[in-house]
């Protein structure tokens, strides 16, 4: 199961699963677009916008493991 890490540029998470673009607009995150997603991390992102990078890293892993899990089914 792939995991990410509040360090990790936002556009290589995107590369790890495209669909992690959906949990970080669903955070009012809707750089995924921005030019500045290819040189921000996840941390760096979280801190412009309010947010705790931490919560948002267990979200995004959660959702990792239930794509791996449904995919695995």
């Amino acid at each position: 199961m792939a995991q990410i890490s509040k360090d990790m540029l936002i556009m290589d998470m995107i590369e790890v699963d495209p669909n992690i673009a959906n949990v970080l607009m669903a955070f009012g995150m809707h750089c995924v677009g921005c030019m500045a997603a290819h040189g921000e991390t996840l941390a760096e992102a979280a801190m412009v916008h309010g947010l705790d990078a931490d919560i948002l890293e267990a979200q995004i892993n959660d959702f990792l493991s239930k794509q791996s899990a449904t995919e695995e089914a």
